[in-house]
């Protein structure tokens, strides 16, 4: 009898022990798991490779094309733990749309986390870029086959982490009006979330993913105040329809700016919170227009309406592009002026018309010229021996050559030079700057009489090398 009692306690023991290593192994840290995924969704030159090169601490960010894939080192030092957190995104142009059915599928549905990314570059597209981003990922969904259970429990997840979140400090203190209880919101009898009892205008879109809605490149405000005209008016109206955007998705909102690094560091803890359920201190931030922060779960219609405050030219249910308006493009785009190639052919046709005309005014004389003035060697000039040198026709003397032609020009030049009237005294100048004298005047006359007598008696006219002047000279004439 006492063997058995001491039997029966003795497997009593294995089995407490057994219940505390099960309970241990099954309610104690666990791993991270590694199955979790964000995918970022936006338009081209939105920011979106920027954005996931700031979470993974990457100074040099590399852009791809079609669906990218990255991966976040995530580590936490309670758990002495660590993994991937891996990251895909999709190019905006909408032919890759097609690309979703690889990162977004029915396996990893449950594990996903979407960013939607804007630029404040470019407001006047914010709103038309969020909805549409919406319409696709809820189109993808609907053509996946997802088991009906899982969807519906997902949405009543993220119906439920809306209803439980806390105002950062008032998790102990039961008083707090931020303080949610399922009472407050109702509670159905079969303990699942009534989500019927949701505030205005929360949820109406609840595709069952938790999104977080991202507007990049916030420094761009400076220029939109200095260069557009745009006042906290225009700020306070675009963040009230990007707020009423992620309220009916219950999409959490963030400006951020990785030339500042604003909301960067905060945005991973965010993300580290929602995927593995990190601790995360940081209230909503409404303060700052260029960094603004509201977690899912924070915001309703009261909160919205405060903005309406500043509205004074505009009403907020007005059209979004009827207030924030695409500027006109005030800089002149410098387009190169088109230039046509000219037809081959007529340019080389107008070339030798060129090049015909410079070889009459050199080469053929014009009517009435002297044939003597166009040379046998051509341009212009004849060679002559004095001194070895050539000269030009018009200023200087010329030798008389074996064919004669050097001495009738240098006689024909000299009556061109000829003054009607002139003295004795005005005398002609020689080349090298003295007058020259009666002598050489005389020699060169002689010479040119007797350079035509003898050609006339070889039968030589003058002038047969060219068209006659119609004036005939004698020796006597000179």
């Amino acid at each position: 009898m006492p063997e058995e009692v001491s039997k029966n306690a003795d497997d009593s023991k294995k089995n407490l022990w057994s219940q505390i290593l099960s309970d241990v192994q099954n309610n104690g840290n666990p791993k991270l798991p590694s199955c979790k995924q964000v995918l970022v969704l936006g338009d081209n030159e939105c920011g979106k490779t920027t954005i996931v090169a700031k979470l993974q601490g990457v100074e040099d960010p590399k852009k791809g094309s079609g669906l990218e894939y990255a991966y976040i080192d995530v580590r936490d030092d309670y758990r002495d733990d660590q993994t991937r957190l891996s990251v895909w995104v999709l190019d905006g142009d909408p032919g890759h749309s097609d690309l979703l059915r690889f990162a977004l599928n029915e396996e990893t549905f449950q594990h996903t986390l979407v960013i939607l990314t804007v630029t404040m570059t470019a407001p006047w597209s914010i709103l038309e870029q969020l909805q549409h981003w919406a319409s696709v990922l809820a189109d993808h969904l609907d053509k996946l086959n997802l088991d009906v259970d899982l969807r519906q429990n997902r949405r009543q997840h993220i119906v439920k982490m809306w209803q439980e979140y806390v105002e950062p400090g008032d998790e102990l203190d039961p008083a707090s009006p931020m303080k949610r209880s399922s009472r407050t919101f109702g509670e159905g009898e079969d303990g699942m979330d009534d989500a019927t009892s949701l505030p205005e205008g929360t949820l109406t879109n609840n595709l069952g993913l938790d999104i977080v809605v991202v507007v990049t490149k916030t420094d761009y405000i400076q220029t939109l105040e200095k260069e557009h005209d745009y006042r906290d008016e225009h700020l306070d109206f675009m963040q009230q329809w990007i707020r009423k955007f992620c309220l009916q998705y219950g999409a959490a909102l963030f400006y951020t700016s990785a030339k500042e690094d604003k909301n960067c560091d905060l945005l991973y803890k965010y993300l580290t919170h929602r995927i593995y359920g990190f601790p995360f201190r940081t209230p909503a931030l409404v303060v700052e227009k260029d960094a603004v922060f509201i977690p899912s779960g924070w915001d309703n219609m009261n909160k919205i309406r405060i903005l309406y405050e500043n509205l004074h030219t505009c009403k907020p249910d007005d059209y979004f592009r009827d207030i924030i308006v695409q500027p006109t493009t005030r800089k002149t785009i410098n387009r190169e002026t088109e230039l046509i190639a000219e037809d081959e052919q007529t340019f080389l046709a107008r070339q030798q018309q060129i090049l015909f005309a410079g070889g009459n005014n050199l080469q053929i004389p014009r009517l009435g010229e002297s044939p003597i003035r166009s040379s046998p060697l051509g341009k212009g000039t004849v060679r002559t021996s004095t001194q070895g040198s050539p000269k030009k026709l018009d200023s200087s003397k010329v030798v008389s050559s074996p064919g004669g032609e050097g001495v009738l020009a240098n006689f024909f030049n000299s009556l061109l030079h000829k003054k009607t009237g002139s003295s004795p005294s005005n005398s002609l100048v020689n080349k090298s700057g003295g007058p020259e004298s009666l002598t050489d005047k005389a020699t060169m006359r002689s010479d040119a009489a007797a350079e035509l007598d003898r050609l006339a008696r070889g039968g030589k006219k003058p002038g047969a090398s060219g068209p006659s002047s119609g004036v005939d000279f004698n020796a006597s004439d000179c």
